[in-house]
């Protein structure tokens, strides 16, 4: 896996939180965030699917987009 290095500009106000959510986690705030991006992405395409009207063909039992 190759890494590609970007910077982040948050709110000064929000930096603390992410910090905090991401002790709570065991993670570090790099870890933390990269995993937040994954979620959002991944959510992103599912919605990206179901407008297309494929969600329902891909959606397991019980799982909603």
């Amino acid at each position: 896996m190759s890494i590609t290095t970007m910077t982040l500009r948050v709110p000064d106000d929000l930096a603390p939180s992410i910090r905090q959510a991401a002790k709570a986690a065991g993670l570090s705030v790099n870890a933390y965030v990269v995993r937040a991006a994954r979620r959002a992405a991944t959510l992103d395409a599912a919605h990206q699917l179901a407008d297309l009207g494929l969600g329902q063909d891909l959606a397991g039992e019980g799982d909603t987009l």
